[in-house]
């Protein structure tokens, strides 16, 4: 059987690992200090590491399990260890010559999974790889969401619970990318409306929005979702559930940007805001996992 390499973006494990983390990301290039110290405060808000790497491994071992024995899965990070190269040398160091890899972004943009095609393919050797490059509009995947917005949504009393709006979010990207055709905010707004048409809900008191923009000076997709937040607030919006749906684990995005800031913001302005759950291992998750690995063996011919 082919191996199996869930890819994610990395994170650091300690506020050691802070500074070395952004040098990887920004390609070697120096960090100024002050953005250094400032996400060695974000991580150390949220316990003083990112806890990406172990909610992949989760996944990976319930994958692994679902699967069935004969069927290796590995995890490899693209901006930390273990990194991508790493892993792929582990594997051919089995005698594994196929690999079925997931990268767990179900959106496809030339920016994001773009990067994963290209460490895969600079990495690979003799190894052949079939790499899942979207998966936004699986079934499982959105019923796995679906059911977290649900859950979020019991949360409010049922005598206003049809009223909250919805707010979905996703990683921004910088503008440029829509000139070039990419197809990431249109598999956004498709997930969107899967799970609204799951819900039984229409678009009216539902919203999509972008989080944690980078750094520069370029503009980044938008609305940011700060902003819909306090737009919501002035028109009188009390409560709110919010999405992370471009996201399917916990890492700093979610537990510092939204469980930190968003949450402050709402409260600033008088509102209750519900955050759904992280996918993380969910039974859901880990069935659209395991179909995109089956079908694209089946595709190959490596079943």
């Amino acid at each position: 059987r082919p191996a199996v390499l869930l890819v994610a973006y990395g994170a650091p494990q300690s506020l050691d690992e802070v500074g070395p983390y952004l040098s990887d990301v920004r390609g070697g290039r120096p960090t100024p200090p002050g953005i250094v110290e400032e996400l060695r405060r974000r991580y150390a808000r949220i316990g003083g590491r990112s806890p990406l790497l172990e909610r992949t491994r989760e996944q990976a071992a319930g994958l692994r399990e679902r699967l069935g024995e004969g069927t290796s899965v590995f995890v490899g990070m693209r901006h930390w260890h273990p990194y991508i190269r790493e892993v792929l040398a582990e594997i051919r160091a089995t005698g594994c010559d196929r690999v079925v890899a997931i990268a767990l972004a179900p959106h496809y943009s030339r920016m994001s999974i773009g990067a994963y095609e290209r460490a895969l393919e600079e990495s690979r050797g003799p190894l052949e790889v079939a790499l899942v490059r979207e998966w936004y509009d699986h079934p499982r995947f959105l019923d796995a969401v679906t059911e977290r917005v649900r859950a979020a949504l019991l949360r409010f009393d049922a005598s206003i619970r049809d009223e909250v709006p919805l707010l979905f979010t996703a990683h921004s990207l910088p503008q440029r990318i829509l000139a070039e055709g990419d197809p990431y905010p249109s598999q956004l707004e498709a997930s969107m409306a899967g799970v609204l048409a799951r819900l039984g809900r229409g678009s009216e008191r539902a919203q999509f929005a972008f989080q944690s923009a980078g750094r520069t000076a370029e503009p980044w997709l938008g609305p940011e979702a700060g902003q819909v937040l306090e737009e919501l607030a002035e028109r009188g919006e009390r409560n709110l559930v919010l999405c992370p749906i471009g996201f399917v684990s916990d890492h700093l995005e979610v537990l510092y940007d939204v469980d930190v800031e968003y949450q402050a913001l709402a409260a600033s302005r008088g509102m209750r805001l519900e955050r759904t759950e992280s996918l993380n291992a969910s039974p859901l998750l880990l069935d659209a996992l395991e179909d995109l690995v089956r079908s694209t063996a089946r595709q190959r011919g490596w079943d």
